[in-house]
């Protein structure tokens, strides 16, 4: 059976390391990543003649959920090739939202492929940390605006997407320090493995 795994979390929990440590050790394994889609959203910006934040009002309406519906979309005719496709991007609302779920599962169904949710546990002050280390103009208004930014930053684990009888449908990985990250890894690819 087919698979496509989302590895969510907030910005700067880890996430792009992770998806590709995993897209390494798995096989037959399409990588996407919704930053790539980041040089299209700063031309909107420009032409809009609009500032580059993407934590605006600008952003919300006309970029965000556009660069969402794009990968998906590479995503599903990534599935219609490769058994695996792993996607690295935060879906930090829409896998909370259990419409957004069932619809996508419903999608990936008619390609004889099931949803995993790989959702990165990471403490805020180390997300902080890793932030200010990678330097990327994208976190500057986050950063500045600490405070502000973190207090609409939901850190809890979307358990409603977790059905106790599927052992694959939400995996943690916990990855505040280099232990947790091996142990998490190990642990995922297992389960991931054993059962596709």
């Amino acid at each position: 059976m087919k698979r496509l795994i989302l590895v969510t979390s907030p910005p700067a929990s880890g996430k792009t390391y992770i998806s590709k440590q995993l897209a390494k050790a798995l096989k037959h394994v399409v990588y996407l990543d919704k930053d790539t889609l980041i040089v299209l959203s700063h031309q909107i910006f420009k032409v809009a003649n609009a500032e580059v934040n993407r934590s605006s009002e600008f952003f919300e309406q006309h970029i965000r959920n556009f660069e969402y519906d794009a990968i998906l979309a590479l995503a599903m005719e990534a599935l219609e090739y490769d058994d695996i496709v792993l996607i690295n991007a935060p879906f930090t609302r829409e896998i909370r939202d259990t419409t957004f779920v069932d619809n996508l599962k419903n999608k990936l169904a008619e390609k004889n492929a099931r949803l995993t949710v790989v959702w990165v546990i990471t403490d805020v002050d180390v997300v902080k940390n890793r932030m200010i280390e990678r330097n990327s103009p994208r976190d500057t208004w986050k950063l500045q605006n600490w405070d502000e930014y973190i207090k609409d930053v939901d850190f809890s684990i979307p358990m409603s997407i977790d059905n106790p009888d599927v052992i694959d449908d939400l995996l943690l990985f916990r990855n505040s320090n280099d232990q947790q990250y091996q142990a998490s890894l190990q642990e995922i690819l297992s389960v991931l493995e054993a059962t596709s």
